[in-house]
C-alpha cells in the first residue's frame, strides 16, 4: 500500500506550514467508501536517544475485530520536534509500514488528530490525504478547540468547536472515563468518523485498532532499548 500523492519530506518548518495549507484543500470530509470490511489502526514509538522511529500498522477485519495482518518499519527521524508539524516527523516511518502491508485496508485510524489542528491539517488528514484513503484521527488529548461539558456515561459526546467551526467530536466510550477526540481525516464524514470508531471498540476507552497498534510500537520500542544495553 503506497502513497497516491508524490510529496517532499525534506523541507523547512516554514515550507512545511506552506504544504500544509495547499493539502488542507484536498481534505474530503464527506464518505468516499462503499464497504468497510477492514480496518486498520496505526501508531509511532521512538527511542529519544537514537532518535529511531518505530511505526505500526494493524489491519482487522470487520465486524468482529480479527487480527489480518500487522507490519512495521523502524527509521531514523529527520525532521525537528516542532508543535503543529509533527505529521512531518513521523509519517514517513508510518507510510513505510502501511507500504509493507499485504492487506489494502478499507478504512485507517490514526493515533493522532486530522481537522482538529492549528491549520486544521493534523497526521491523520496527512496520512489521509496521501494515502487517499477514508482516514480517521482518533486522539487522546485535546490540541486545539474547545467543547461543552461532556456527560458521564458512555456512548455521551459534544461537538469540538475551534475558530467557530466544528473540527471535531468528543467521545466518552467509557463511563466515567477520560473521552477521545474524533476528528475527520480524509473521505469520510465526521458523522460516520464517529460511528466507525464506535464500532472498533472492545470495552476499553481507546479504539482496538489504535490501542493495539500503539502496544507495538511500544514493545518494538522496548526490544530496540534492550539490544542496546551492554550484556
Amino acid at each position: 500500500m503506497k502513497p497516491k500523492l508524490r510529496t517532499r519530506w525534506n523541507l523547512t518548518p516554514r515550507e512545511a506550514m506552506r504544504l500544509q495549507e495547499e493539502l488542507r484543500a484536498q481534505v474530503v470530509e464527506e464518505d468516499g467508501f462503499k464497504e468497510i470490511r477492514t480496518v486498520a489502526g496505526a501508531d509511532l514509538a521512538f527511542d529519544p536517544e537514537t532518535k529511531t522511529a518505530f511505526a505500526g500498522v494493524i489491519v482487522y477485519r470487520l465486524p468482529g475485530l480479527e487480527e489480518v495482518e500487522r507490519r512495521f518499519a523502524e527509521q531514523k527521524l529527520k525532521f525537528p520536534y516542532i508543535p503543529g508539524l509533527l505529521s512531518f516527523r513521523e509519517s514517513p516511518a508510518l507510510l513505510a509500514a502501511f507500504a509493507r502491508l499485504r492487506t489494502e485496508p478499507d478504512l485507517i485510524l490514526i493515533d493522532g488528530h486530522g481537522r482538529a489542528h492549528p491549520r486544521l491539517f493534523g497526521i491523520a488528514c496527512h496520512i489521509g490525504v496521501l494515502l487517499d484513503k477514508p482516514t480517521i484521527g482518533c486522539a487522546k488529548s485535546l490540541l486545539v478547540g474547545e467543547h461543552q461539558t461532556l456527560p458521564r456515561r458512555a456512548g455521551s459526546s459534544v461537538p469540538l468547536i475551534f475558530r467557530g467551526e466544528r473540527v471535531g467530536v468528543v467521545l466518552r466510550t467509557c463511563n466515567d472515563v477520560k473521552p477521545i477526540y474524533v476528528t475527520v481525516g480524509n473521505r469520510i464524514s465526521l458523522e460516520s468518523a464517529v460511528y466507525w470508531a464506535q464500532q472498533c471498540l472492545d470495552g476499553f476507552r481507546v479504539p482496538k485498532p489504535t490501542r493495539e497498534a500503539d502496544r507495538y510500537v511500544r514493545r518494538l520500542r522496548l526490544d530496540y532499548q534492550a539490544a542496546k544495553e551492554p550484556v
